[in-house]
Formats: C-alpha cells, sequence, structure tokens
C-alpha cells in the first residue's frame, strides 16, 4: 500500500479511493478544511476512510483559506446557482486550492514512503478551474521532481484527469462506491440543494451515465434549465 488519496468526500474523490483500494494501493486518505462553506464534505470522507480500513488525516489550513479571499466558498458570497460552464461559476475559484493541497500531501507522503498521491481531478473541471487542467497537473508533477531529486520519489495519481464526470460514475460503480455517501453541494444544507454547480453536474453525470442517482435533492428539476443553460452559454 503505497497511496494517498486526497479526499474531499465528494463523489469524485470517494470514487477514487474505492479505485484506488481495489488496486491494493490505498495506504491513506487526506481531508483539507481550509475553511469551505460546505466542510461538512470532510464527514463523508472519514465514513470512507472508516469503511476502507485506512487512516485518515484531516489538515486545518483555516488560516491559509483565509487569505485566499474573494470566492464563494470561503467569503460572505452566495454560491452561485447553474452550470458549470456559465461566467458566474468563477466565483467558486479558491486561488491555488490544488496547488496549495497537492503540495502538503506530497510533502506527507515523503515522510511516510508512500510512492503515490491520488487526486480525482476530472475534464469537467477544466473550463472553470486552472490547476485541474493537464497542463498544470504536468507542470506540478515537474516541479515536484525538482523539489524531491536524490531523495524521493512521488507520483502523482489521476486517472480522471482526461475523463468525465460521468465516467467517474461508471468507475465508481464498478468499485462499488455508495454514492448516497458522498457529498457534493457547495452550499453545505442539510441536503444537496439541487441548483449550485456541483449539484446540477452530479445530476447530469448520473443520468449521461445511466445510473440511478441515489441523492436527495432539495430542488430535483433545476438541473434541466441549468444544463440548458450552459450549453447554449
Amino acid at each position: 500500500m503505497d497511496t494517498i488519496v486526497i479526499c474531499s468526500g465528494g463523489l469524485d474523490s470517494v470514487s477514487l479511493a474505492h479505485r484506488v483500494a481495489g488496486e491494493g494501493r490505498l495506504l491513506s486518505l487526506l481531508s483539507f478544511d481550509y475553511g469551505q462553506r460546505h466542510v461538512k464534505e470532510v464527514e463523508f470522507a472519514a465514513l470512507c476512510a472508516q469503511r476502507l480500513g485506512v487512516a485518515h488525516k484531516v489538515l486545518d489550513i483555516r488560516a491559509i483559506g483565509e487569505g485566499l479571499s474573494g470566492s464563494a466558498l470561503t467569503d460572505d458570497i452566495d454560491v452561485p446557482d447553474g452550470h458549470y460552464e456559465e461566467a458566474s461559476m468563477q466565483l467558486t475559484v479558491v486561488p491555488n486550492r490544488n496547488a496549495i493541497m497537492l503540495s502538503i500531501a506530497f510533502g506527507m507522503a515523503v515522510a511516510v514512503r508512500a510512492k503515490r498521491v491520488a487526486a480525482a481531478v476530472h475534464g469537467g473541471d477544466h473550463f472553470i478551474y486552472p490547476d485541474c487542467r493537464p497542463g498544470f497537473i504536468h507542470a506540478f508533477q515537474v516541479m515536484q521532481n525538482h523539489a524531491l531529486e536524490g531523495y524521493a520519489d512521488v507520483t502523482l495519481y489521476v486517472p480522471y484527469v482526461e475523463g468525465s464526470k460521468a465516467d467517474i460514475v461508471v468507475d465508481g460503480a464498478r468499485n462499488g462506491t455508495p454514492f448516497e455517501q458522498t457529498w457534493s453541494c457547495y452550499k453545505g444544507g442539510a441536503v444537496h440543494c439541487g441548483r449550485c454547480g456541483t449539484c446540477v453536474e452530479r445530476r447530469e453525470a448520473f443520468d449521461l451515465a445511466g445510473i440511478k442517482d441515489p441523492t436527495d435533492y432539495a430542488d430535483d428539476t433545476f438541473w434541466h434549465e441549468a444544463i440548458a443553460g450552459g450549453r447554449e452559454g
């Protein structure tokens, strides 16, 4: 077992954890509290770790998050409703979030002699999040190769980087992911709102994958309108 999975508790990262566990390489899960309003997602990461029988570390980096102002995920700004391909979703960008988390994860991987850090970035994130794109992933690996040269060899494992959210649903189902025990909604309410970008993307992914969505949404119909608007935009 040689892989640390960065696990938020969302559908993507929990599916990735189950995939890595299926490979027999899951060492532990790593989550971050950066002051996100939907921090309840970390509870679902803890459930995943318990289910898979591995250690789960939650790092408190809220002090860092306070300095990454301007995002609807960390500031007193309303989370926008709609499709990820709408310009309003720029409000959900947390500057350098993945770069920061990956840097910490690589350092921790070296400390415990892990060989891989796994992250669930995927093709659906490319439009809105710069640090989910293949160019960033490649550059980050090159940077880490230099940072650890002669000391350690850690690989960034991103099997979904060129795939879609629907592909992740298919892969998650293949690896026995209990989707009802994952959290996506950026608003962090009692149930998924059904209107924010992550809820719309989640609902659409299950539909495209042809797999029943077990999620309870406060608004179960808005996604149709949001997808139409996003595609037209």
